[in-house]
């Protein structure tokens, strides 16, 4: 994993993030504060917490979501990595069912205009176009962003029904 040089510009990456275990209100504003801390990295804006019903199993509590835009220099492999050790550090087990309960899950959304398709990550999210706890607070803080690979935000928004998102 080769980090970008001095010299690459500035990009703007889009983080999610969720937590339904030990207290996910806290967790998520932890994370946040974490974000803010990564090297060679500024967070440039951050949404309101919303309250989404589990993906997957239902019986688990809610979960607490929110969207981070950050500028940042660090290259999308290493970023990934970044995250992963935030979870490790908020006890994040990757066992169990999938979209099983989670302390804290940090998902790399948007890496500028890139489409990235590596073994390890792929960018946009694959679930980001029918993810209403991704797409709302992705809205409230780049209403007029273009997904590389799907278009206008506000289209992606239309298709997506808000359900029991709440903001919070």
């Amino acid at each position: 994993m080769q980090a970008m040089d001095d010299e690459t510009r500035d990009v703007e990456a889009y983080i999610g993030i969720g937590s339904n275990l030990q207290i996910p209100m806290n967790q998520v504003s932890q994370a946040i504060e974490e974000l803010a801390e990564i090297p060679k990295s500024r967070l440039l804006s951050c949404s309101s917490l919303y309250r989404s019903a589990p993906m997957g199993p239902t019986d688990q509590p809610d979960y607490m979501n929110a969207v981070v835009g950050l500028r940042t220099r660090i290259d999308p492999l290493e970023l990934l990595e970044t995250l992963l050790s935030i979870e490790v550090i908020h006890q994040r087990v990757r066992t169990g069912a999938r979209w099983g309960p989670r302390t804290l899950d940090l998902d790399l959304l948007l890496y500028g205009d890139k489409q990235i398709n590596h073994r390890k990550l792929k960018v946009p999210h694959p679930g980001l176009p029918e993810r209403a706890f991704v797409l709302y607070p992705l809205q409230e803080i780049c209403p007029e962003l273009s997904i590389p690979g799907y278009g206008l935000l506000s289209d992606l928004i239309a298709r997506c029904p808000r359900g029991e998102l709440i903001r919070l």
